[in-house]
């Protein structure tokens, strides 16, 4: 079977990003341009000026990306971008670039969901057996994803309020360590000690998940130190806060697994870098004999290598899209 060379597109958030994939495995290049100084500065990201810088680099991270790969367009058999979900106006920029190659080119244009991505970026690290459920923690994302086969999702839960990226950069927000959160309050959970009592937040036997109560409660923590006098020790409040949020993902992934009677655990989404889930899951699975698999860091947080990587599976499955394609900020995987 001929090698399939797809150039995919990523601009769903803050980064721009396009890489060169080889048969959904093969990181050939990759260019990453991350915006993260220019929005530190807001305490997050500001989706006007995302897209304004987007649409400013678009053209040089493409043409970068084919200099690193020492290719030409011809040498591309098609084209992948993210169109959703994300900020609309990021979405957009990607979503008509790849749209403008493959009409020039006349190559497909395979539309991919930033999941789904996610979840693909676990092949790049090493091939994905079937069946497996997918662990999908980032900033807008907290979902346990049951796939039977090749690129086929059911989805057993997920958040029903904050992402828990979103509530590690707001306890970060509280407290004042800056953003983005969440390496800042991994790194400062391994010098405390759990501390302070918070609450598991949906302890119960679905597959949901709920942050926001967590989030709330570390606020109103925060609040009365402040009123009292009291000084909150950071370090403690952050190994407290992570506690939680590992004992909450751990024991409903857990259970998903067994109950599902699957023994492969992949993690995926930025969160994945998160040293406490990853390495209390990874025991979790060791204990109850189930192989667990986390992308390389770099292919953590969004990147296009991901999007490339699932678009090969989508081809094969018959996933094309035309010039009417749309970016779409709020749509399911399944």
């Amino acid at each position: 079977m001929k090698d399939m060379y797809i150039l995919a597109i990523e601009t769903s958030c803050d980064e721009t990003s396009c890489s060169i994939v080889k048969n959904g495995s093969i990181d050939v290049a990759t260019i990453i341009l991350s915006q993260i100084d220019i929005h530190t500065n807001f305490g997050g990201v500001v989706p006007e000026i995302a897209s304004r810088h987007h649409l400013k680099n678009i053209t040089m991270v493409i043409e970068g990306c084919l200099d690193k790969a020492k290719m030409k367009m011809d040498d591309i058999d098609a084209f992948a971008v993210t169109y959703g979900p994300g900020l609309i106006g990021s979405l957009l920029v990607g979503v008509e670039a790849a749209k403008t190659l493959a009409y020039i080119y006349k190559k497909p244009l395979i539309p991919v969901h930033h999941i789904a991505g996610h979840i693909y970026a676990n092949n790049i690290t090493k091939k994905m057996v079937y069946p497996l459920i997918a662990l999908v923690v980032s900033g807008g994302h907290t979902e346990l994803i049951y796939m039977k086969g090749e690129y086929e999702f059911e989805r057993l839960g997920g958040t029903l309020d904050d992402a828990v990226g979103e509530s590690y950069d707001k306890v970060a927000r509280v407290i004042g360590v800056g953003y983005p959160g969440g390496p800042v309050i991994d790194k400062m959970a391994k010098m405390g000690t759990h501390e302070y009592n918070l609450p598991i937040p949906l302890n119960d036997s679905s597959y949901n998940f709920s942050f926001s109560g967590l989030k709330s409660a570390v606020i109103n923590l925060s609040h009365n130190c402040n009123q009292r006098g009291i000084e909150l020790n950071k370090e403690n409040l952050a190994t407290s806060f992570q506690d939680v949020v590992v004992e909450t993902i751990v024991k409903k992934t857990i259970m998903a697994l067994k109950d599902k009677n699957v023994n492969h655990l992949i993690i995926a989404g930025g969160v994945a870098a998160n040293s406490g889930i990853r390495e209390e899951l990874k025991k979790e699975c060791e204990k109850n004999n189930i192989y667990c698999s986390y992308p390389d860091l770099k292919y953590c947080t969004d990147n296009a290598t991901m999007i490339g990587a699932a678009a090969y599976f989508a081809y094969k499955k018959g996933y094309t899209a035309n010039s009417y394609l749309n970016a779409n900020s709020n749509i399911d995987l399944v």
